[in-house]
């Protein structure tokens, strides 16, 4: 076990290079002048290409990257133009709030969804399996904005049951940030007037993410369930009398997961990537948020540094799927 986690970890080096080199040329290379841009209209030329100087901007673009790796191994991510910030210090600003909004939303995806396809799928060809279709099949063709928009129609502007958007009400002391998610952090401070607060804030959001992924979870669940219960063993449970509530949560529970598992993964990377309509939406301070400013003023070193983050995320996430198959079904265990 511990040889193969060890050699995953040394195959996400050359992963993460191939990603910078990527990442840097086409960020380098797409039209326009962020430099320009972010001196403002009225910079002369001399003063555009000092600011440029700043930067290293002047100098070849492969050494523009060696240097920028070079600071990768130190834990520099770079500045950025247009604000001047150090990008490390708003990534650590940022992840935190796009962490808890994606946790939260694959949190709902998989609670709700693992025992729904299931019991779809024990109820095969009746009205629970045909409702669970038609929601899925709506869920999956709802875009995530879309359904953003309405719960904010329906939720907070008609019904006045949840805010309309942002993390925290800036009128409210935010609890003491120790890991940076504000549920964890109240919980911490033992305020719960301040989790109630950002569980509210944190309900829409996460719930115009959750919807696509719950539905394809849901589909797979039914899909892996159906599988196992057409098992051998499990007919032969099935005759020895076998209570039915033993039989799917002891053995068929338990490897029609495996497959789900796969998806699960994915998609958590893909709603780490995907989170920039619904950040907008909702006004949620998040790295897709702040993704989207760094993409219109074309200020690239934040943009490499979220894609950097994400993919990182994405990789040790699977790499963690992986490690479950092993949990759950010891046939598949790594050596």
């Amino acid at each position: 076990m511990w040889t193969y986690l060890l050699r995953r970890l040394l195959l996400l080096i050359p992963v993460l290079l191939g990603l910078t080199v990527l990442v840097f040329a086409i960020a380098r290379l797409l039209p326009g002048d962020p430099v320009a841009l972010a001196a403002g209209p009225n910079a002369s030329p001399a003063e555009i290409a000092a600011y440029g100087r700043e930067f290293g901007l002047d100098r070849p673009l492969w050494e523009q990257y060696l240097r920028y790796l070079g600071g990768l191994l130190q834990g520099d991510f770079g500045v950025s133009i247009y604000t001047r910030r150090p990008v490390i210090e708003d990534l650590r600003a940022y992840l935190p709030a796009t962490l808890e909004l994606v946790l939260a939303a694959m949190t709902l995806a998989v609670a709700i969804g693992l025992p729904v396809g299931m019991w779809a799928a024990v109820q095969r060809d009746r009205w629970p399996d045909y409702l669970s279709r038609v929601l899925a099949l709506g869920a999956i063709s709802m875009p995530r904005f879309f359904l953003g928009l309405l719960l904010q129609l329906g939720l907070a502007m008609a019904l006045g049951w949840l805010p309309l958007g942002g993390r925290f009400p800036i009128t409210e002391e935010l609890p003491l940030r120790v890991t940076g998610f504000l549920t964890v952090d109240s919980l911490l401070a033992g305020n719960f007037t301040a989790f109630w607060i950002a569980c509210q804030h944190l309900l829409m959001p996460a719930l115009a993410m959750s919807l696509s992924p719950l539905a394809t979870i849901m589909r797979m669940m039914r899909g892996s369930t159906l599988e196992v219960l057409q098992q051998d063993y499990v007919l032969t449970e099935r005759a020895l009398g076998l209570p039915q509530r033993l039989i799917i949560t002891k053995y068929v529970a338990r490897n029609a997961i495996s497959a789900t598992l796969t998806v699960i993964g994915l998609y958590f990377g893909w709603l780490l990537g995907g989170t920039v309509l619904v950040e907008t939406v909702f006004d949620w301070p998040g790295l897709g948020l702040y993704a989207t400013k760094a993409v219109v003023t074309q200020d690239f070193m934040p943009i490499i540094g979220v894609t950097l983050v994400i993919g990182t995320l994405f990789v040790l996430v699977n790499l963690l799927v992986d490690l479950l198959y092993g949990l759950i079904n010891p046939k598949v265990r790594p050596g």
